[in-house]
């Protein structure tokens, strides 16, 4: 039986893995088996600078957490060494980090994932990663509705100039 000390250690990690399933918009579990430690250096810069959380997680523990915010459907995917990406503020950084790493080293395995509570499968992570990044999407949207704008300007500025070539003319006269 473990000591107290032991359980109060455990229970610690599930109530704060508990809280960051909670606060996370998206997440992906992966097995990171095979990764050199170069490549899992690697893995975890990107993921930083993407801002995502990424840390090696106890199955037994996750599982607890999973459960305890609606994820019991992750049960099935937490067997062997497990890594959890998580992101608060961007649906799409943890998959697309991972998926195109997992794309260039073939060891790192992605075994599920889930956005906004609900768990999807490594077909949807792919789909997830495939989506511009929230920053791209912003840029297009700004950039759609300027452009209708933009043409207005122009539309007027060549009026106007029409006009005072024109008004121009009839002086000349």
């Amino acid at each position: 039986m473990p000591s107290q000390k032991v359980l109060e250690s455990k229970k610690a990690v599930v109530a704060e893995l508990t809280e960051r399933l909670k606060n996370a918009q998206a997440g992906v579990i992966a097995d990171y088996r095979g990764l050199t430690v170069e490549q899992d250096t690697e893995l975890r810069k990107k993921l930083r600078e993407a801002g995502v959380e990424y840390t090696v997680v106890k199955n037994t523990l996750t599982r607890f957490a999973a459960n305890e915010v609606g994820l019991s459907e992750l049960d099935s995917v937490l067997h062997g060494p497990t890594a959890l990406a998580t992101s608060t503020d961007d649906v799409v950084a943890p998959a697309k980090v991972l998926v195109e790493f997992a794309k260039e080293h073939e060891n790192l395995e992605i075994k599920s994932g889930f956005v906004d509570g609900k768990v999807i499968s490594v077909d949807e992570v792919k789909t997830y990663a495939s989506i511009p990044s929230k920053e791209v999407l912003i840029s297009k949207m700004l950039g759609s509705l300027q452009a209708p704008i933009s043409k207005l300007a122009r539309t007027l500025d060549a009026i106007a100039k029409k006009e005072d070539n024109g008004e121009a003319a009839a002086d000349a006269e």
